[in-house]
């Protein structure tokens, strides 16, 4: 089983030094990866509860979020060998050109070891202020999949859909190989058939494990039915982990509790399929000395348990 981990973007942490420092002590460690969301604004009245969920109140995590590229690109810099991944950017917020070329160059930079993960979002609220259309979200979601993946193969390229027209130009730069295109999402049929249809893989959130297998069963045998090659795609949920001192009471999240029963759940996670975890800490961790303690932690008792 592979590790990845999530680096500082929000309060608590200063991005001058913590991102660095995470950075390499997790690729030390023995990390596989590190990973990056994204949230644009935090609205305080706002129109879309959280995960579209109506009247669930956003998480104060979210009041503060950091440039997606721009704390990887950092990231990129100081580290070797570790993938470096959205979890996820929203797609629809960018010019699907822009965001091909600021991917091929971080891709570039690090020698290859870009995982692009989308979305489509949830927030109507960050889509008005990205002048994004909230409405065709779905649509510009699998329309800006297709355009990077022309705007990374050979020149000359000419693409078009309903936002962009590139004929017979040359687009650059290239990535170092075929970068892995990864999806959120999967909760509702369209999102399992567009992942089984488009993606490299799937990067669910928030989902308990038994969900996690039902879900990643449904992706593979639609992608088989499709002509895909299932065992091709890559499985890595997201984790938000909140440590405590003492167990979680019966019926706690997944992921928040002692030590003992975060092992428990990652291992939970990987019999549902997942080739590779990516630990979010920073939600709990007040400093960037405390996030990348923990980490250290968190990986040693993983690596105890031979997951």
């Amino acid at each position: 089983m592979r590790f990845g981990f999530g680096l500082p973007q929000g309060s608590g942490f200063d991005l001058r030094y913590d991102v660095v420092r995470v950075a390499r002590g997790a690729e030390r460690a023995g990390y596989s990866s590190l990973w990056v969301y994204e949230r644009v604004l935090y609205p305080l009245e706002p129109a879309d509860g959280m995960n579209g969920v109506p009247g669930l109140p956003w998480i104060d995590h979210y009041r503060e979020c950091a440039d997606a590229l721009t704390v990887l690109t950092l990231a990129a810099a100081v580290t070797d060998t570790v993938r470096l991944g959205t979890s996820i950017l929203v797609a629809p917020f960018y010019s699907s050109l822009h965001l091909a070329r600021a991917l091929a160059a971080l891709d570039q930079a690090s020698g290859g070891r870009v995982i692009a993960g989308f979305g489509s979002g949830w927030s109507s609220d960050e889509y008005r202020g990205m002048e994004a259309d909230f409405g065709a979200r779905g649509r510009t979601l699998d329309e800006t999949v297709d355009a990077c993946r022309a705007f990374w193969g050979t020149n000359p390229v000419s693409y078009r859909d309903s936002r962009v027209t590139v004929e017979n130009a040359l687009v650059s730069p290239k990535p170092v190989s075929r970068i892995p295109v990864m999806l959120g999402g999967g909760r509702s049929e369209r999102a399992v058939d567009r992942i089984a249809r488009k993606a490299d893989g799937w990067l669910p959130s928030g989902l308990p494990a038994p969900a996690v297998a039902d879900l990643w069963a449904r992706i593979r045998e639609r992608a088989a039915g499709y002509g895909r090659d299932a065992d091709a795609l890559e499985l890595i949920p997201r984790a938000a982990v909140v440590l405590s001192e003492t167990p979680g009471a019966t019926g706690r999240r997944p992921f928040q509790g002692s030590l003992e029963q975060v092992v428990e759940d990652v291992a939970a996670l990987a019999g549902a399929g997942a080739d590779e975890i990516l630990l979010d800490l920073t939600p709990s961790a007040k400093n960037g000395d405390e996030l990348l303690d923990r980490s250290l932690e968190v990986f040693e008792a993983l690596t105890d348990a031979r997951l």
